[in-house]
């Protein structure tokens, strides 16, 4: 596709002397209207062979390695090489005719010219090259220049973003990882206390216990997952956690979502479902965690609200594992696109988490 662009870019530069100065020719004998034609060939030639010696050759290995200074000397000789050797090579290939240019004037009425002309005469010094031809030349340098430099400047772009992405999974990773071990190590403390009491839920327990390995193991690799797994994984924690608890804890857990398969960070949520029932929940008196999770391609808002129970050791994580790599983890996977409240109002603690997916 890059060749046929370029070749197509050339096609149209080299027909615009063609295009705008049709009328010129008509009345101009066929030996000159031969030398004016073979000096745009020729002039063509050269500008195309200095676009590519520049773009390919001296901005690379020179003006991106800080020569500037032979750079610069470099293109002057070209140009200096542009302003004379396509002339001596059109002269040679095609020389120009005198008798006719001497007939054509005399045609137009005008004087006749006395002499060989020197340097070429008039009308060589006008259609020796096409018009503006000088300015071409550095419009082609200034052209291929630019292009080079941007597309240097996107390649390093490119470069930077890649580094930054390799960077953003990689620390993302490390989020995941420091998630799997902290609500392990709350789930089978759960389960060994069914254990010691020879619950009969201990068996029901584990099955809940090795779906939620299993959905950490394989699905949370990824960076989104369908919403749906998710709810079913805090469908499952809650199952979990309901085995250790008395009639005095009332969850409730409402799910909506208009698509199932809503792209969403997997274990986003955990966390402060987690912290509810850590430090919501009394077994002396009736307290209360309500979950609410809605969804649709646009926004998923979620929420938490617990009974606030007095203890000593407050009610978020003193780790700061949990709420702070949720934070962390939305600042990477949705800079700007989310706000999360957290409340502490005397009775209630409140986390409210509205995420933007468009």
């Amino acid at each position: 596709m890059i060749v046929i662009a370029h070749a197509a870019a050339w096609i149209c530069f080299f027909s615009l002397p063609y295009i705008f100065y049709p009328q010129q020719a008509k009345d101009i004998p066929d030996t000159i209207s031969k030398h004016f034609h073979t000096s745009l060939i020729v002039n063509d030639i050269f500008l195309l062979l200095f676009y590519y010696f520049n773009t390919l050759i001296l901005i690379p290995h020179l003006l991106f390695k800080q020569k500037s200074i032979w750079y610069t000397l470099i293109n002057i000789a070209c140009f200096i090489a542009f302003l004379y050797i396509p002339k001596i090579i059109v002269d040679y290939i095609s020389p120009e005719n005198f008798d006719a240019l001497q007939q054509m004037h005399m045609h137009r009425g005008g004087p006749r010219p006395q002499g060989p002309p020197p340097n070429g005469g008039g009308f060589s010094r006008r259609f020796n090259f096409f018009p503006w031809s000088y300015a071409v030349f550095l419009l082609v340098y200034t052209i291929g220049t630019c292009i080079s430099v941007m597309q240097r400047w996107l390649q390093t772009e490119r470069n930077r973003q890649e580094t930054e992405n390799e960077k953003l999974n990689t620390e993302l990773s490390f989020l995941r990882s420091q998630v799997n071990p902290h609500f392990f190590f709350n789930t089978l403390n759960n389960i060994y206390s069914l254990a010691v009491v020879k619950s009969e839920q201990t068996a029901p327990a584990v099955m809940k216990l090795s779906s939620i390995m299993r959905y950490i193991l394989t699905e949370t690799q990824s960076n989104f997952v369908p919403i749906e797994n998710e709810i079913d994984f805090i469908k499952n924690f809650i199952d979990l956690q309901l085995v250790r608890l008395t009639d005095k804890v009332h969850v409730n857990f409402n799910a909506e979502t208009e698509d199932a398969q809503i792209q969403i960070a997997p274990l986003l949520f955990i966390s402060f479902v987690e912290n509810a029932f850590k430090y919501g929940i009394s077994t002396k008196e009736t307290t209360s965690i309500d979950i609410k999770l809605h969804a649709n391609t646009h926004k998923v808002s979620f929420s938490v609200i617990n009974t606030i129970v007095k203890a000593d050791n407050g009610i978020i994580d003193k780790t700061g594992i949990g709420i702070n790599n949720v934070k962390r983890r939305l600042e990477l996977l949705y800079p700007d696109k989310y706000t999360l409240s957290v409340v502490d109002n005397g009775t209630d603690f409140i986390v409210h988490l509205d995420i933007l997916l468009k």
